[in-house]
């Protein structure tokens, strides 16, 4: 049960981490949008599924190619705090964003226009220099300590991380379609200025856990 609970834990924190990314307005989300209006409410999952097969990949490859290195005290330490100084960077970008009033989910050119919805999850993904720069920081120093929990631990994290993702881009497609008749803008920036302020609070976790690492 304990292991159960743990995975709870680590699935409902995911997500909500996973959120505040998804919720950002990018390449992914405009895609979505633009391509809702051809594709439908399907638009949504497929985005996801395209923009999954990288994160399977990069996790993948962080246990398996990195597992050593990412192990060694040094390097984990480095990760947490280069991941505080991420999350820091992110929420307080997300909440001065928000609070100018610059954030709208009006779509601004979807990129890539000349492919499908799961095309163009894979190629905004492994085009957007946020992402690599997420995965190297906040998602190698999760994926180190969940998979050092289990396999279990590991598969809730991804998992409620591909969720949000999930949530969102459906959510983005479902606005697309119906015109955002249902969705204001004022309501979209509240909440990523709550997410905001949850990634700063989190970014306390990272610093102390590096710290640790390091002495």
């Amino acid at each position: 049960m304990a292991t159960i609970s743990s995975a709870a834990g680590i699935f409902v924190f995911a997500f909500l981490l996973g959120l505040s990314g998804a919720m950002m307005p990018g390449p992914m989300t405009f895609a979505t949008i633009d391509r809702a209006t051809r594709y439908g409410v399907r638009t949504g999952p497929l985005v996801t599924l395209g923009h999954g097969i990288p994160e399977v990949l990069i996790t993948v490859g962080l246990i398996f190619g990195l597992g050593r290195v990412l192990a060694m005290h040094s390097v984990a330490g480095t990760i947490g705090v280069l991941g505080a100084v991420v999350l820091i960077w992110m929420g307080c970008g997300m909440i001065k964003d928000a609070r100018s009033g610059r954030l709208s989910l009006d779509p601004k050119g979807g990129g890539i226009s000349s492919v499908g919805p799961f095309a163009a999850g894979i190629l905004t993904t492994l085009t957007n220099p946020y992402w690599f720069v997420w995965w190297g920081t906040v998602g190698a120093f999760y994926v180190l300590q969940t998979w050092k929990q289990g396999l279990f631990i590991l598969a809730s994290f991804f998992i409620g991380h591909i969720m949000a993702d999930l949530f969102w881009m459906t959510l983005m497609a479902f606005a697309g379609v119906t015109g955002r008749r249902f969705l204001s803008d004022k309501f979209y920036r509240g909440l990523v200025i709550t997410l905001g302020f949850f990634l700063i609070g989190m970014a306390g976790y990272f610093l102390y856990s590096g710290i640790r690492f390091l002495v």
